[in-house]
């Protein structure tokens, strides 16, 4: 790594650990299997399918969620280039960016449900970092990679008075 790389690391916030997960699912299982085999016995049978089908989406729903903690998304920012780093389980891909050419944008959603994009971009191509962050954490994230790129233009800048 270059002696002037600067380095963020993105990961999303994932509070419960693979046993607390399990230990969280089968007690829902317990006391909804319960509550529903005590109301079964008092003739209410087709309450069973449904608790079997609500549990199994809400461990379908839990599985989906602790995935999550095996993505990361790595920002390093060198005197020439910035390169996007996206590991998942399954994946790894790499974005590379000439750094004075890259610039930092929030692309605002198309509906107020949706949240914005932050995008690194540069000659047509663009790379969305990010899209687990809240609205605030984006932003904050959207003004330190500003100033890091700044910081390559103010450099270069120097480096060509300079020399001229």
């Amino acid at each position: 790594m270059p002696a002037h790389a600067q380095t963020i690391t993105l990961t999303p916030n994932c509070s419960l650990t693979p046993r607390t997960a399990r230990w969280f699912f089968g007690s829902l299982c317990v006391v909804t299997f319960t509550l529903s085999g005590f109301v079964a016995l008092q003739g209410f049978w087709p309450v069973l399918p449904f608790a079997g089908l609500e549990m199994g989406l809400l461990g379908w729903a839990l599985h989906h969620s602790m995935q999550r903690r095996h993505h990361r998304q790595t920002i390093t920012v060198t005197d020439e280039s910035v390169e996007i780093e996206e590991v998942d389980r399954e994946r790894c891909d790499r974005v590379v960016f000439q750094r004075y050419w890259a610039q930092v944008k929030i692309r605002a959603a198309e509906s107020p449900l949706h949240p914005s994009q932050l995008t690194i971009e540069s000659h047509g191509r663009r790379c969305e970092i990010g899209n687990f962050l809240n609205e605030q954490e984006r932003r904050g994230l959207a003004r330190r990679l500003r100033a890091l790129l700044a910081d390559a233009q103010f450099n270069s800048q120097q480096v060509s008075s300079q020399q001229g």
